[in-house]
């Protein structure tokens, strides 16, 4: 069985009777234990009872005519930073193990449980996902199904290896600097980040509420969409077929094509060039601006400013049970001072009314998701190459939380761990998704 069968596909069987609810769930279930098994660490928790209660309850629904939204049924894992009521949120950190449990569910969670959604458990993730990398010394490092060895990505690391082996229909996750995309292109499926603020952030351990957003992992752009769309209320999505002749589709060889991958560069240049095929316009432009983004970050960033207001007390307490790569990058923040913040601010909003200016005109503007091809666990557990790669992967997904855009990855699949970029300005998500549907249809 092809564990990438879309949400549409799924939802079609269970409309027709061709699989119930219960059997689905259990088949995931089942490919969920002999993923722990066999030592993977996709979750950290797997809620068996939970998920075959929903599952029958869906199931009734469905008996009775009164299927509730396309989700209905489905079984969609929940990455281990949002609330669902009576479960601890680790954020994937031994911090947060004696917290109580959660009263009610993140509105996120909410809107999906509310659509019917089978939750299957909470999915591994970089310790309070300060990490592009999906490291994890506590509960152990999810690894990419498209090669031995090789890391998942992060941080929303388990919620791609669910979707990508077929333990989930789709997944939940976030993304701050592109911790959606990026495990997204390395497992092999689709990946969207939303303008930040589209969806409700509140339930949810933040990293820098400024850059965070909330998006889902899935095997399509149209599972990102259906998903957006019941989860922003916009009604059901439809595929409007939009033809790709004479879109308007910009590239810039500032920052984010100057420092790629031999195979990253081969695999943008081939989707540039079949794209190119079905008469888009590929528009060269120049965003020297974005050459200052390291400059600008070199202290730590917004991210590490407000990520120590949230830890603050919690480190200076003692950072014991800290990932201390992750612990190193917070305390960043506790050297920057509320001038050097208020310069951060200032320096995000000149770059964001820049790039406004800049991509005028555009369907979308297009990279790689990721400079480098998926690397090997092994090549970055030293410390310093931990540090020098992870930046490499962050360097691009996070230009688009910078500018407060949106951004679908989409799989590139004759180049195995390796996406297309398809970002937009902030509010264009519909777009976006509409357009990358017709993508992937072009680079499938």
């Amino acid at each position: 069985m092809n564990p990438l069968i879309t949400l549409a596909e799924w939802s079609t069987r269970l409309t027709k009777g061709r699989i119930s609810s219960r059997e689905l769930t259990e088949i995931m279930l089942e490919r969920a234990q002999r993923h722990f098994a066999s030592g993977g660490h996709a979750f950290i928790e797997l809620d068996e009872e939970g998920a075959r209660a929903a599952a029958e309850a869906a199931d009734h629904r469905l008996s009775l005519g009164r299927r509730i939204s396309s989700l209905d049924g489905l079984p969609v894992s929940i990455k281990d930073l949002f609330d669902v009521a009576g479960q601890v949120t680790r954020a994937g950190s031994r911090v947060l193990e004696g917290e109580p449990a959660a009263a009610d569910d993140a509105p996120v969670v909410a809107s999906l449980r509310e659509a019917g959604a089978v939750f299957m458990g909470r999915t591994n993730m970089t310790e309070f996902a300060y990490s592009g990398l999906g490291l994890n010394p506590h509960f152990g490092t999810p690894l990419s199904p498209r090669g031995k060895g090789v890391i998942a990505g992060g941080s929303s690391s388990g919620a791609a290896v669910s979707v990508a082996l077929g333990m989930s229909v789709v997944a939940l996750g976030s993304d701050t600097g592109g911790s959606v995309r990026i495990p997204a292109a390395f497992c092999g499926v689709t990946g969207f980040k939303p303008t930040a603020r589209r969806l409700a952030l509140e339930g949810m351990v933040p990293l820098a509420p400024s850059l965070d957003s909330i998006g889902p992992l899935a095997p399509s752009v149209a599972c990102c969409a259906q998903v957006d769309a019941l989860l922003t209320g916009a009604g059901p999505w439809c595929d409007a077929g939009l033809p790709l002749r004479d879109r308007r589709l910009f590239v810039t060889a500032d920052h984010v094509l100057e420092d790629l991958d031999a195979d990253v560069a081969e695999a943008f240049d081939w989707a540039l060039a079949r794209l190119a095929e079905q008469g888009v316009e590929i528009v060269e432009f120049r965003f020297p601006e974005l050459q200052r983004l390291p400059e600008i970050n070199a202290a730590g960033g917004i991210a590490a400013a407000e990520s120590w207001h949230w830890h603050r007390e919690r480190l200076l307490a003692g950072s014991g049970h800290y990932d201390p790569r992750v612990a190193q990058r917070i305390e960043r923040g506790g050297r920057l001072s509320t001038r050097d913040y208020t310069e951060l601010l200032l320096e995000r909003a000149g770059l964001k009314a820049r790039a406004a200016e800049v991509l005028r005109g555009a369907d979308a503007w297009l990279m790689p998701t990721v400079s480098v091809s998926p690397p090997r666990l092994a090549d970055i557990l030293d410390e310093d190459a931990y540090h020098r790669i992870n930046a490499r992967v962050l360097a691009n997904p996070s230009v688009v939380n910078f500018i407060d855009g949106c951004a679908l990855s989409i799989p590139l699949p004759k180049h195995p761990g390796i996406a297309l970029g398809v970002c937009g300005l902030g509010g264009q998500d519909a777009g976006i998704l509409q357009l990358g549907a017709a993508m992937e249809r072009c680079l499938g």
